[in-house]
């Protein structure tokens, strides 16, 4: 005997039927989270790649509010975040002084680190999602066919018949819960390593990024100055 998926869910108990759709919710909870952390990804490099072009030489010229201006069209960017947050720290620095008398530059890159922090945490968004199903979904799904083979039992004990045939179409009925489960972990679970290779790339390039800064900071020094650096050559 042969069943389509229609005919095994319409042949399903209750609590299977329950569990089936908790798989499937878990696996389009893990679709959507891995889609829109592939997108998030790629808006941000696409930004960082068009502030790094167009920056470039004002950074290194120090025309910070140039850099400032520019850096906020980019919101979704984690690269064009990081200067702007940190520019703006330095340029607050440098203009009111410290009084623990830490340099604009010391202070700017303390402030990196924890933004550096933040941002990290901002690209794994959704990241325990794609961790949760991929580990917790085989067990969900083995819980279903648990369910099913005992609700066939019940079956076969309450109709009083044993044979092959009897139990055949409830244990295959129980046994998809098991498929539906790992069909639902196995892409969670490469989602997951791939977006975390690609995370820990951008964490890194943001990293280097950060550092370069601040050696650029330090060229520019410490102590107050007016707009000469602030804004373009005419």
């Amino acid at each position: 005997m042969s069943f389509s998926f229609g005919e095994m869910w319409h042949n399903m108990g209750l609590p299977a039927k329950i569990v089936g759709a908790f798989l499937l919710t878990m696996g389009l909870a893990s679709l959507t989270v891995f889609i829109e952390r592939l997108i998030a990804l790629r808006r941000s490099r696409a930004a960082a790649r068009r502030f790094a072009a167009e920056v470039g030489e004002d950074i290194q010229e120090g025309h910070i509010e140039a850099v400032l201006t520019e850096a906020q069209k980019y919101p979704n960017g984690h690269l064009p975040r990081l200067v702007l947050s940190a520019l703006t720290t330095y340029s607050h620095a440098r203009s009111t002084g410290d009084g623990g008398g830490l340099s604009a530059t010391e202070r700017t890159r303390r402030h990196l680190e924890r933004r550096l922090e933040d941002l990290g945490a901002d690209l794994k968004r959704g990241m325990a999602v794609l961790a949760s199903v991929g580990s917790v979904a085989p067990f969900v799904g083995l819980l279903g066919t648990v369910v099913g083979i005992i609700s066939a039992f019940q079956g076969i004990a309450a109709s009083g018949s044993g044979g092959l045939s009897s139990v055949s179409a409830g244990i295959s009925e129980a046994l998809v819960e098991t498929a539906l489960g790992l069909a639902v972990a196995i892409p969670a679970v490469l989602g997951f390593n791939y977006l975390s290779n690609q995370i820990s790339r951008d964490e890194l390039a943001l990293a280097t990024s950060a550092g370069e800064l601040i050696d650029t900071i330090e060229g520019w020094g410490d102590e107050p100055q007016g707009e000469v650096r602030r804004e373009r050559v005419a």
